[in-house]
């Protein structure tokens, strides 16, 4: 490779600026010139997966932490093997950047009979099928290149949602002018916004009710506003909740927050703060099924202030004037209001544990995993009994906490928790999921101890797709999935000895021998299973899953 300044080397100044440092995917044929400027550079790591829907995820994963994330696959086969977790980060508002290596645009013009397409000389198809999700994509052309890929980061730096990107292979090695790379953080500067008249309508409407309540959605996460929430909340006495899809926003040792919200199958002492409120201010929110209850909040769009990126509107009627998001918080963050409100007073919750020898139960477990956290930790949990049972945990001071609750994309917890692991590496990822859950994603063990990542995982082996018997066929054999030797899978995927160690737990006390012993191993990666019973579900699982069947009638 020349020292000369090529699209490439722009392209990836510009993510290694928006704060990826390791860049996942699969390599083929058509990316592999562009992998070179990856490779070749010291200040970005490739990360190659064992699949492209795996990539996806770990992306994902690892945008959560980093605000950002970036991911390479080849056309056709490796975007398809993608889209699905793609697909995840456009669901839930994740900050993610695909870039496919693609036929040269002469063979795209052409319409040349190539591998990786369906053979009927139409390169749009792929496109549009990203186009058809909501997903920003563009394919970069020899004329306008620099002003497309600027296009891209900016729509990515100020949505927060992901984008994809189309690199034909005859423009890898385009030279373009290396003054280009001084002004890449012009696009980032912020643009200023006048939002008083949506400010002070939103402020008086808050002003004028008398027992408001706030609930945070994964938007608070997105766009860093977690410091605007608490100071509001603390200097108006508001009382605060999130939602299982946000869950971790804040500091929930925050002594205005109450705890996680989840409609009427929510803690009745939780549900009395959304029930006794006469406004609700939703900041950053989705009102999803599987985070709602099945849809049982208890407020209407009559009593509800929703605030958040697509707009605001107060008792369903859209804000007056100019909007912003994040301008508005930040003048809601600076706000004193009128209201005279008593200070909130916490539920106080006793979450010690007495082991024995009983059988381990999913409540014990619940309860275990969120005494283990400690303020370097990031709790990933797959969707099924490990999202219900652990989003109603409050978490220590510091902790944090994703899943996937509105995709709901079976497989991906463990891939994301590796992503999110390495985007950090002096936090400890704690990981819980379900032993049909991981079979989807399994090869990236391989990954995990390549790269010598030690966090913590769980993995739940109750003798199949538990979150689906109790939805639906809690006998079928379609619930089943094979039993597999965990404590050989390690080894089997590359690990020496001292890597790992596996810990498998029946009892409460096992479990909570196992957490001690993966406190102090902090330079292994632990794999604790956890063995409990088919039909053993949290109590909100069991609630939602009624809810669940229902709607399927």
């Amino acid at each position: 490779m020349s020292n000369s300044y090529k699209l490439s080397d722009y392209l990836l100044d510009v993510v290694k600026y928006m704060g990826a440092n390791d860049i996942f995917g699969v390599p083929g044929d058509y990316n592999l010139q562009f992998l070179d400027h990856i490779t070749h550079r010291q200040d970005l790591k490739w990360t190659g997966n064992a699949n492209e829907l795996n990539a996806s995820y770990m992306a994902d994963g690892y945008a959560r932490e980093k605000g950002f994330a970036t991911f390479v696959t080849t056309f056709g086969v490796g975007e398809l093997s993608a889209i699905n977790g793609l697909a995840g980060s456009i669901a839930e508002h994740v900050p993610v950047l695909e870039i496919v290596g693609a036929p040269t645009n002469e063979v795209q013009n052409n319409g040349a009979l190539v591998h990786h397409t369906f053979g009927d000389h139409d390169f749009n198809r792929f496109e549009n099928a990203h186009r058809q999700l909501g997903i920003k994509s563009a394919r970069l052309n020899k004329d306008d290149a620099v002003n497309q890929i600027n296009d891209i980061a900016k729509y990515i730096y100020e949505s927060k949602k992901p984008a994809y990107l189309i690199l034909p292979t005859n423009l890898v090695e385009m030279e373009v002018n290396p003054s280009l790379k001084d002004k890449i953080a012009d696009l980032f500067i912020p643009a200023s916004h006048n939002v008083e008249k949506a400010f002070h309508e939103i402020k008086d409407a808050i002003n004028n009710s008398h027992n408001p309540v706030i609930i945070m959605g994964h938007e608070v996460d997105r766009f860093n506003l977690f410091e605007d929430i608490k100071n509001f909340s603390a200097q108006n006495n508001i009382p605060v909740l999130d939602l299982g899809l946000g869950k971790g926003n804040i500091d929930e040792s925050f002594a205005n927050f109450v705890g996680t919200y989840n409609g009427e199958i929510s803690d009745e002492t939780i549900n009395a703060y959304v029930e006794n409120a006469d406004t609700v201010i939703l900041v950053g929110a989705k009102l999803t099924d599987s985070v709602t209850g099945g849809f049982t909040q208890q407020f209407a769009e009559n009593n509800t202030i929703a605030i958040s990126y697509d707009g605001a509107s107060i008792y369903g009627k859209a804000v007056d004037g100019d909007y912003h998001f994040a301008s508005v918080m930040e003048e809601l963050s600076n706000t004193t209001l009128d209201l005279s409100l008593p200070a909130v007073k916490a539920n106080d919750s006793n979450n010690s544990l007495n082991p024995s020898d009983a059988k381990l139960t999913q409540s014990f477990y619940d309860q275990a995993i969120a005494n283990y956290l400690n303020e370097n930790n990031t709790l990933v949990a797959e969707q099924g009994t490990s999202f219900f049972g652990l989003a109603s945990q409050k978490l220590t001071k510091g902790a944090k906490f994703f899943g996937q609750p509105l995709w709901g994309s079976i497989g991906y917890a463990f891939p994301a928790a590796l992503g999110n692991q390495i985007a950090d590496k002096n936090r400890r990822v704690v990981l819980s999921t379900g032993e049909g859950s991981l079979q989807l994603t399994i090869q990236e063990f391989g990954l995990a101890f390549r790269e010598q990542l030690h966090p913590v995982m769980f993995v739940i082996d109750n003798t199949g797709y538990t979150v689906e018997r109790v939805i639906h066929g809690m006998h079928e054999s379609y619930n089943d999935v094979p039993g597999l030797n965990y404590g050989a899978m390690p080894n089997a995927f590359g690990a020496s000895d001292d890597q790992y160690d596996f810990i498998e737990a029946s009892t409460e006390k096992e479990l909570i021998d196992a957490i001690e012993k993966a406190k102090v191993e902090t330079d292994k990666f632990v794999l604790i299973q956890v063995n409990m019973d088919m039909q053993d579900v949290p109590e909100q699982l069991a609630k939602t899953a009624i809810v669940f069947a229902n709607q399927n009638k």
